[in-house]
């Protein structure tokens, strides 16, 4: 019995740290070095498994959360974006954007189980588990994807009107959706695979990351206007708050209350929620140019944002090369 007391103790005290966690104090606190070559997009923390997955030219890369090791990787995932995991059945599902495919694997020894066409490119994809789905945003095809995990088959393929960028659920079968070229967020129900209403961003440029405070029922969306939105659940603008430029991807970690925003031009946007309609801007924290993409333990409360070094561009050529054997993962906490 006594032994029992001090785990509870200890356990409430480190959720009182979680708690206290004011956003002033993160930096950088580990570079984890991915040796082989590719561009990148998503990245996710598998929590059940402490294990990070990343995505990473035509494959994903795992590493171990805790000492930062690679410990394996998923292989032919031709034009991959995001990584989602279903820890009731042990399972992994990538978006394969150029396969127009999602491709599952096992979480536990890594090995691909399965291949279940989508839509065209699928981009960001997240497991709704309150409607058991697997969602794709499918970028090609303008909608989205909606497999029943049960059966690892497509049940619906919604039009969006849009190219959907990033997608997020209110765990009571609602989906919010952005729709990066009508400068927009979809409510979707996702039950029936109906649009409910079209949120207008006032001012927004190209929505691209979402999350969300199920708690608040606020909306935190990532705008090219170097502006994060705060919207309810029914639309309305609640707040907005500046960020820096080149985001691609933001997140919230719903224990410390806190909002972050990764920039590409090399700034990590840490925004505090006070209370529903209360937001502080807590600091830009100089991270590296290019980490535009990130994700957020809920175990650890650690942001975790993939970048590199990148070759000077060659005349006519849009974007910069990364240099290859540079990728890396930099480890933010407080």
């Amino acid at each position: 019995m006594k032994k029992i007391a001090l785990l509870v103790i200890g356990v409430c005290f480190l959720t009182g740290i979680a708690l206290a966690q004011t956003g002033k104090n993160y930096s950088i606190v580990r570079k984890l070095k991915i040796q082989s070559a590719g561009g990148w997009d998503y990245i996710s923390v598998d929590e059940t498994n402490q294990k990070i997955y990343v995505s990473h030219g035509n494959q994903v890369n795992i590493l171990d959360l805790k000492t930062g090791d690679s410990v394996g990787y998923v292989p032919n995932t031709n034009g991959v974006h995001g990584i989602a995991f279903v820890p009731e059945k042990n399972e992994g599902y990538i978006s394969a954007g150029r396969l127009n495919s999602v491709i599952t694997f096992d979480l536990k020894t890594y090995q691909v189980k399965d291949s279940i066409k989508v839509g065209k490119n699928p981009d960001a994809i997240f497991y709704d588990a309150s409607q058991k789905h697997i969602i794709t945003c499918n970028g090609g095809s303008k909608d989205a994807s909606f497999i029943d995990v049960n059966t690892d088959k497509v049940v619906s393929t919604l039009p969006l009107g849009g190219k959907p960028e990033t997608a997020v659920s209110d765990d009571k079968g609602m989906v919010y959706i952005n729709i990066e070229d009508k400068n927009e967020v979809v409510k979707v129900d996702g039950i029936h695979f109906k649009v409910l209403a079209h949120f207008p961003l006032v001012g927004g440029e190209e929505p691209t990351g979402l999350s969300i405070d199920n708690k608040t029922h606020r909306l935190f969306v990532s705008s090219g206007n170097k502006m994060l939105y705060v919207l309810d659940t029914h639309g309305k603008e609640i707040a907005k708050i500046p960020t820096g430029s080149g985001t691609d991807g933001n997140g919230f970690d719903p224990e410390t209350q806190l909002i972050f925003s990764s920039n590409g031009e090399g700034t990590l946007t840490i925004i505090k929620e006070v209370n529903a309609n209360k937001f502080e801007l807590v600091k830009n924290l100089k991270t590296e140019a290019g980490g535009r993409t990130m994700c957020v333990s809920t175990s650890n409360h650690h942001v975790y944002i993939p970048t590199a070094d990148y070759q000077p561009k060659a005349p006519g050529q849009k974007y910069p090369r990364p240099v290859p054997g540079s990728f890396r993962i930099l480890e933010i906490s407080e």
